[in-house]
């Protein structure tokens, strides 16, 4: 058991019997005869689901340590999603539900960091910033400002807003979190 206090944003928790990423902690001062609390943004890792939880600071949660394994993605099924350890070719499935939108940006051959909870996996943790061809998008429009946009779809089928110069073949970077266009990658030539 650990003080709500001494939770760091990344930690994993159990509630309820279940497991939950701290998101954000937000501490309260108390003034007058009011104490102060803490409040935890939390993610299920089984479902995806986000809750705001409010502690005193006295409060004491079960802090759960799961074991980090790098892993490649192989396949999909309907429910799950397999990924592989590349030394023991070991299997495991974890459920779509965990990974949510970022399903789309798995490739096979992917390394990603697995959490394991007693072997088995609970989530995953992809990079900040992936890699992507730009499939399809539509011509630019020369007179356009710099920070005009248009849609683009990626190799992966996820759309999203990209500068006027990108064109299709286009390397870009993306932002896993925010679904959102970094930068172009640029190709040095010898």
């Amino acid at each position: 058991m650990i003080l709500v206090s001494e939770l760091k944003a990344g930690s994993t928790i159990r509630l309820d019997n279940k497991l939950w990423r701290v998101l954000e902690i937000i501490r309260h001062a108390g003034s007058g005869q009011m104490q102060g609390f803490i409040e935890l943004k939390l993610k299920d890792l089984e479902f995806g689901h986000f809750t705001d939880r409010r502690f005193k600071t006295t409060d004491k949660v079960e802090e759960v340590e799961l074991k980090k394994k790098q892993m490649e993605y192989i396949y999909s099924t309907d429910e799950e999603c397999v990924f592989m350890d590349p030394e023991t070719y070991e299997q495991a499935g974890l459920s779509k539900n965990a990974i949510g939108k970022l399903e789309k940006f798995l490739s096979e051959g992917f390394r990603v960091t697995v959490e394991l909870l007693n072997e088995t996996p609970v989530a995953v943790q992809f990079p900040k910033i992936i890699e992507v061809k730009v499939a399809s998008t539509g011509p630019g429009i020369k007179e356009a400002q710099d920070n005009t946009m248009k849609p683009a779809i990626l190799e992966n089928g996820l759309e999203i807003l990209v500068p006027q110069f990108i064109e299709t073949g286009d390397k870009i970077r993306v932002d896993t979190e925010k679904f959102k266009y970094i930068d172009r990658v640029t190709i040095k030539r010898i």
